[in-house]
């Protein structure tokens, strides 16, 4: 999965099953430079489904953090 950081950040990337659990720690509030970056995960652990990831970035600073999530579906 890719994701662009616009700013330096702490950045938190987890994959979570249909109901709600927590499936794959990607990034675990880990310092990143502004930059682009991709998260890689082996799902060969995982049943094909319904999953979703939530990213947190948190700059340095006054600025808001940014979270995001979105479904994704694994088909084998």
């Amino acid at each position: 999965m890719n994701y662009d950081l616009p700013k330096d950040c702490k950045v938190t990337m987890i994959i979570y099953d249909i109901l709600g659990r927590e499936v794959i720690k990607l990034v675990n509030n880990e310092f990143k430079k502004a930059g682009r970056y991709t998260a890689t995960f082996s799902e060969s652990n995982l049943a094909s489904g319904v999953y979703f990831y939530r990213i947190v970035a948190d700059p340095f600073g006054k600025a808001d953090k940014f979270v995001q999530s979105k479904k994704m579906v694994l088909v084998k």
